[in-house]
């Protein structure tokens, strides 16, 4: 098999809840055992750190990787799930796992997985467990995949366990409330392992305090010590080297608005002037909690430097290839995406738009069933246009019925088959100065980023500072020189403006009712020059 009829045999053969959702979920560690004891115990052969939570695991994992990395500590990462390649699961030092190396593993041990029938999620664990010990790293950063207590990333015995926080999200496998949720998380404790646990509630706090109790485990609550003093927005260049650290100021409409990119400054007493790269308000939790776990590290024995924590929060996307958190892909318009799902993280995003500058915003959303849809839509802006759509996972919800449910909130837009046609018609209808957010699902911004390329995402960024203004002020010239208002049928006024047909087509453009989400009349059209 080649790597895409490997890619086939697992998505195919083993149930994936990537895709599928409650049916690939399997209770029970007895798989993951008999995967572990054929293998030969491979996460035996490495040093660990395991982090389980609802929201912020992702980053935290990433962030403490390039840490590590830093310091010269040859880091193996395992994440999931993956945007575009499956191979971003499984890193050492931010180099996904060879596809060659995927497509051994399948061949050398199907005849012994293959009676078992394990998940998608176990064959993957085992997978990454092997290859790390293979490529014999000092440590591995270990994402939990769901839970805690049951998920096959449990197996390990770290050296440090960390809990970023506790929500609503797989209630039909965790539990209904807060405190049975953070049973299920709290199962990662084991005994004699220090724990830091980022938030709590007062539910969450008292189930986390017996387990650590009751294993022994000396507890770390990020809230108590609170090492984050507070936080600033500051702009790092976008096509910084590592190492490479911020000490230049723009100083030019093309250098601020193409040129960087907004990060934060993080006010704290052990890295004072912390520079962090990663965008969103929610990195504020995980860098607390981050703050908490890097001297318990420290006093087991890590050798972690001043400059290798910089080094890591500043480097973090280019040291471990992290993409979809608060992630801008272009300007004029800024188009961003989040991987956000829940409402404790679109909570995050909503509050993260109400501080961005832009003229309209555009809001292209998919789900996928088994979340909290109405919760979600309930809390997101209604003064935007929408773009309801589906990504390409069985789990998506149908584009229609999402729409249905957002007229129910207030949100007015149309419906979109697919993630592309859904973002082109936002770019459409955008001026330079409006923001496009896409997310909803980790599935449709994987589907953005696959398609990218076809929505030409990338075009301004390629162009020098000088291409970029030049461009932006022509359409922006062009765009306010056609806008106008208009009576309709009726008496009522609406606002329309002129948009292109495409930017490869600047010459040719239609009137757009901001109103109505729609083009104008015809008789509007003909009068355009």
């Amino acid at each position: 098999m080649n790597y895409q009829e490997t890619l086939d045999y697992l998505y195919n053969s083993v149930p994936m809840f990537q895709q599928v959702g409650s049916s690939a979920y399997k209770e029970g560690l007895e798989n993951t055992y008999a995967l572990d004891e054929y293998l030969g115990h491979p996460h035996t052969a490495f040093q660990s750190i395991h982090i389980a939570g609802t929201n912020g695991k992702g980053s935290c994992s990433h962030t403490l990787a390039a840490i590590l990395q830093s310091a010269g500590y040859r880091v193996g990462l395992y994440t999931s799930p993956h945007l575009v390649d499956f191979r971003e699961r499984i890193r050492i030092n931010g180099e996904p796992i060879p596809q060659e190396y995927v497509i051994r593993f399948v061949e050398d041990h199907r005849l012994f997985f293959e009676p078992l029938h394990p998940s998608f999620f176990e064959l993957t664990t085992s997978m990454a467990f092997r290859y790390f010990a293979d490529q014999h790293i000092d440590v591995a950063v270990i994402e939990v995949g769901l839970g805690g207590r049951l998920d096959c990333t449990n197996i390990i015995r770290p050296d440090l366990s960390i809990i970023t926080n506790i929500s609503f999200d797989h209630m039909q496998f965790l539990g209904n409330t807060l405190a049975q949720i953070a049973t299920e998380k709290a199962g990662i404790i084991k005994r004699g392992i220090p724990v830091v646990v980022g938030e709590t509630t007062e539910e969450t706090k008292p189930v986390f305090y017996r387990k650590a109790q009751e294993m022994e485990a000396p507890v770390t609550f990020a809230e108590e010590e609170q090492r984050l003093k507070g936080a600033t927005k500051f702009k790092t260049r976008a096509d910084r080297k590592p190492g490479q650290y911020t000490d230049h100021q723009p100083n030019t409409a093309a250098e601020k608005d193409t040129e960087y990119i907004t990060g934060w400054i993080y006010e704290n007493d052990a890295y004072p002037g912390l520079e962090g790269v990663l965008g969103g308000s929610y990195q504020l939790k995980n860098t607390n909690t981050l703050l908490s776990a890097l001297p318990v590290l420290k006093s087991l024995g890590y050798k972690i430097e001043d400059h290798d924590v910089r080094n890591g929060f500043l480097q973090v996307d280019k040291m471990t290839g992290l993409q979809g958190r608060w992630q801008k892909l272009s300007d004029s318009p800024t188009v961003i995406c989040d991987t956000g799902h829940n409402v404790a993280g679109i909570s995050y995003i909503v509050e993260q738009l109400k501080q961005m500058k832009y003229n309209c915003l555009h809001m292209v959303i998919g789900m996928v069933n088994d979340k909290d849809v109405s919760g979600v839509l309930s809390i997101l802006p209604e003064n935007a246009v929408y773009y309801f759509t589906k990504a390409s996972v069985k789990r998506a919800l149908p584009e229609a019925q999402l729409q249905q449910i957002g007229a129910s909130a207030g949100l007015q837009g149309k419906a979109y088959p697919d993630v592309q046609s859904a973002v082109k018609a936002a770019q459409e209808k955008s001026l330079p100065e409006d923001l496009i957010f896409v997310g909803g699902s980790s599935f449709i911004v994987a589907d953005l980023l696959s398609c990218r390329d076809a929505l030409d995402l990338a075009r301004l960024s390629r162009q020098q500072p000088n291409e970029r203004e030049m461009h932006r002020q022509n359409k922006l010239r062009i765009l306010r020189s056609f806008r106008q208002t208009e009576t309709y049928p009726g008496g009522k006024q609406l606002f329309l403006q002129c948009l292109p047909l495409s930017d490869r087509q600047p010459q040719g453009y239609v009137l757009y009712s901001r109103v109505t989400g729609g083009l104008a009349p015809p008789h509007h059209q003909a009068s355009h020059p």
